[in-house]
Formats: C-alpha cells, structure tokens, sequence
C-alpha cells in the first residue's frame, strides 16, 4: 500500500495545525501517512520553497498529498493554496465562521496535539517524561547515552522546561546539564559531555533577563549579580562556538518556540517517530 504524505505547514510552531491533523486523520482506520511538520513557514520565499517539496512528493508518490495549514498571513497562505496538494485551510474553515458569528476577530493562539497515533506513542510520551525529570539539571548522566538531546546552557536559562515539554509533546528524550563556572576553568568540554557532542544543544538568554530571573530566586546574591549573569553568558556562548555546538538565544521565545526550533534544527521529529 502507498503512503500518502500530509504536511502539518504552519508560521509558528505548527502545534495547531498538527493537532487538527491528527484527529481528522484518526478516523480513517487503516491508512498510513508520511507525516511532515514544516513550521515557521512565515514567507512568501520559504512557503514556495515548500511547495516545491511537495510537487517533488506529489511526482515521486504519485499520491496528492495533503496539507493542513494555519498560516495568518494572507500572502503567504495564497502561495500555499496554489500548489497541487489538498489544502485544509484551518484559519478559514474554522475560524472565520465563528469571527463572522461573533462579531470580532480571534486572538489566534498555538494549541497543543493531544491526539496519539497509538499506544505505542502514548507510551514513550510517559518514558520520555520520566527521562527528563530523572535527567534534570546533570542529576543523573550515566543515562546520557539515551537521550535524544541534552540541552546545556547556564542555570535558569530555560532547559528544564524545555526538556519538559519536548518530552510531553515530542516524545523526546531529553537531558540537560547546567554549566557552572567550574567548566569554563577548562579548555576541554566537561567530561561527561565529551562523548555525547553529536546530542548536545545550547540554550543562551540575555544577560539583563537572566539578571531578572536570578533575581526573583535569589535576591542580591553573587549568583544573581549582573556582571555574574555577564561573565557566564559570555563564557558559555564562547564554549558553544569554541566547540561548535548549535545554540538559540531563549530571551524573547516561549518555551513552544524553543522546542520547535530544535526539533526542526536537530530533525528529532523524523528520528523519534521512525
């Protein structure tokens, strides 16, 4: 049987349109899909780039594939709607309606998939949940072999809630390890991240917002002091460029942002659903 491609297209994080997608998609029992997530498609440019991936399927498969989009603006979504795909057009479907309805526009906001394809998938979500709490903050590293990711980055930088929600929506399993000034005295990666680079991911904040964030914890200690939070910031983003580790900076992102961003940088949505 030919599988047929159906891509999740969104310009934030593609949640909502994957949620709509999976419970169209679960009531028709025996099909199986190729399942793509192409998120931040936020222009024209980038949306042409992702028709033309499609048409490539389309030719390759011989199937017309399938997209289910919730994309706001209006030109980009136009680019969208003219590739040779079956389009399912949340924004208007659904909410259009209910604006005429109501007598307002929405206040568009990214769900959160809550659909399982199967039991199999539910089950890794709780593994992978019980991973992350186990791995928090280089508790335990004699497990790092397993892990998906291992976010690394200074504290209150955003890993454990990061780790959190990419194991509870992406079933991934993720470690984090807190660097401390004790692993910039070295010119070498910690030890116990030396053998798992390939995993490694590091998350960076402002030096003002991570002041603000200490601040709340640990009012007018050293470890909350502005030039503390400026030392550390700058060491740890020297590490990642010193040893090539791909890094975000978290001060304006959501915790939904980070994680999409990641899971498309690292492809982790292909490896865990294979």
């Amino acid at each position: 049987m030919t599988t047929r491609s159906i891509y999740f297209i969104s310009d934030s994080t593609g949640i909502t349109a994957e949620t709509v997608g999976y419970s169209l998609l679960s009531h028709f029992d025996g099909l199986e899909f190729n399942e793509t997530v192409m998120s931040f498609i936020d222009t024209e440019t980038k949306a042409r780039n992702a028709v033309d991936r499609i048409a490539r399927d389309a030719r390759s498969s011989g199937l017309q594939p399938i997209i289910v989009e919730t994309i706001i603006d209006p030109k980009v979504r136009a680019v969208i709607h003219a590739s040779d795909a079956h389009v399912v057009d949340v924004i208007s479907t659904f909410l259009s309606p209910l604006e005429n309805l109501l007598g307002q526009p929405s206040n568009i906001r990214i769900g959160r998939p809550q659909v399982s394809a199967h039991q199999g998938r539910y089950q890794r979500r709780i593994d992978a949940m019980q991973f992350a709490l186990e791995n928090d903050d280089g508790r335990r590293t004699q497990h790092y072999d397993q892990a998906d990711i291992i976010l690394v980055g200074v504290s209150r930088s955003g890993k454990t809630p990061t780790s959190i929600y990419l194991a509870l929506q992406a079933n991934v399993y993720a470690a984090n390890y807190p660097l401390t000034m004790d692993d910039f005295d070295h010119p070498k990666l910690p030890p116990v991240l030396q053998s798992h680079r390939d995993k490694l991911y590091g998350l960076t904040i402002a030096p003002r917002r991570l002041h603000q964030i200490r601040h709340g914890r640990k009012a007018d200690s050293d470890y909350a002091s502005l030039r503390q939070c400026e030392d550390e910031v700058r060491m740890t983003e020297a590490l990642f460029r010193r040893f090539g580790i791909p890094f975000i900076d978290t001060t304006q992102l959501s915790i939904e942002e980070i994680s999409t961003r990641i899971l498309v940088d690292k492809r982790l949505r292909e490896r865990v659903r294979n």
